[in-house]
């Protein structure tokens, strides 16, 4: 009986954190309207589903590190209701989120989780394990994040201009552009949109683009593909993270390790496709307007980040790296919703209290029956 809940919440965990996380990769290709919703999503899945199958050979640590040895008791691991109420209690706050239409950290979640099922359970929690092997690495991702993607954004800024490389501002009816400007500010940038839109008849569009070359091609197209490829290497590197994670509550099941994984990485992939669309406007469009080479910038410093924080086995959130990446690039350019960012932090200082409070409401639940 309590095996066959440890799988179910295991794969609704695994579901859940596909709607609300599988899409941020990606966020920055639709936010930036280099591609479709569709387009984006299709790439997400797929990238992640490699980074979630590799996790069989490169995550060994982390896979250890959520079956909540060494943070709570050795008996309390080996019972079947401690990972099912730490998935079935994870896995409620990560849907809550997902309604609620708020990027947060199945990490979070998870970490909530392990110490509120413990809490209840009567086990004492490691402290020092919690701190160093938890917390830190949580807490300080994102602000190696935001640092990393200020100081990066501004060397290539200055790289871009000594290449001779412009920024204009393009007008667009769908595919087809109507007209191309030098770079405007955005109210004006409105203005002209609302004047040619009634010219037109039918809404037009505007966005920032790059004019110049690059390796011989125009740099709009060179920026695209590496959009694509750091989009790609972000959606791997959440795989990668977060997969083996997940996974771990299955150990106890008797499941092994790249059996856990491979069922996880297909709910994850499932959940992505069938629910990422809330979380994907949040990411997209709400956080900061993005530019190509924006994108590009917050992505290729989150996938760094992420992938060398799982072969390290560090707990990070992807979500809290790539949102940071996103915070940065806002804050440099002046141009964050800090509104909505207040209420994104919000989610995430309320996610670890959510998490404990769900797993140890589970554990009680589950002992109960």
């Amino acid at each position: 009986m309590t095996i066959a809940v440890i799988l179910i919440a295991a794969l609704c965990l695994a579901y859940a954190n596909g709607a609300n996380d599988n899409f941020k990769g990606v966020a920055t290709l639709f936010g930036s309207g280099t591609v479709r919703y569709r387009g984006a999503l299709l790439w997400a899945t797929i990238t992640t589903l490699v980074g979630s199958l590799t996790a069989i050979w490169l995550a060994e640590k982390l896979l250890s590190s959520f079956s909540g040895r060494g943070l709570v008791s050795e008996t309390l691991t080996a019972d079947s209701r401690y990972p099912a109420a730490v998935a079935l209690g994870a896995g409620l706050t990560v849907l809550l989120a997902t309604r609620l239409e708020m990027p947060i950290s199945t990490t979070h979640g998870l970490v909530g989780a392990l110490i509120g099922a413990g809490w209840t359970a009567g086990s004492a929690i490691d402290l020092s394990c919690l701190g160093g092997q938890f917390f830190l690495p949580l807490l300080v991702s994102p602000v190696v994040a935001i640092g990393l993607t200020i100081v990066c954004y501004a060397s290539l800024h200055i790289a871009r201009v000594r290449l001779g490389v412009t920024e204009t501002t393009c007008f667009c009816v769908g595919k087809e552009t109507v007209e191309v400007v030098p770079v405007l500010t955005e109210t004006v940038a409105l203005q002209r949109v609302e004047v040619l839109t009634a010219s037109f008849g039918t809404p037009v569009s505007c966005r920032k683009r790059y004019d110049g070359t690059l390796l011989g091609m125009h740099v709009s197209v060179v920026l695209d593909w590496l959009h694509y490829l750091s989009a790609g290497v972000v959606s791997y590197a959440r795989g990668l993270n977060d997969t083996p994670k997940i996974a771990a509550v299955l150990l106890v099941a008797d499941v092994s390790g790249a059996g856990a994984i491979g069922l996880i990485a297909v709910a994850i992939a499932c959940g992505g496709l069938g629910h990422a669309r809330r979380v994907a406007e949040t990411m997209s469009h709400r956080i900061t307007p993005l530019s190509h080479g924006q994108g590009l910038t917050a992505n290729l410093l989150t996938g760094l980040i992420v992938v060398g924080a799982s072969r390290l086995g560090l707990p990070v959130s992807t979500t809290h790296v790539s949102c940071g990446a996103m915070f940065g690039i806002g804050a440099v350019t002046r141009r964050a919703r800090w509104g909505v960012i207040g209420k994104i932090v919000a989610a995430w200082l309320t996610t670890l209290p959510a998490g404990a409070a769900l797993g140890a409401a589970s554990y009680w639940l589950l002992r109960a029956i």
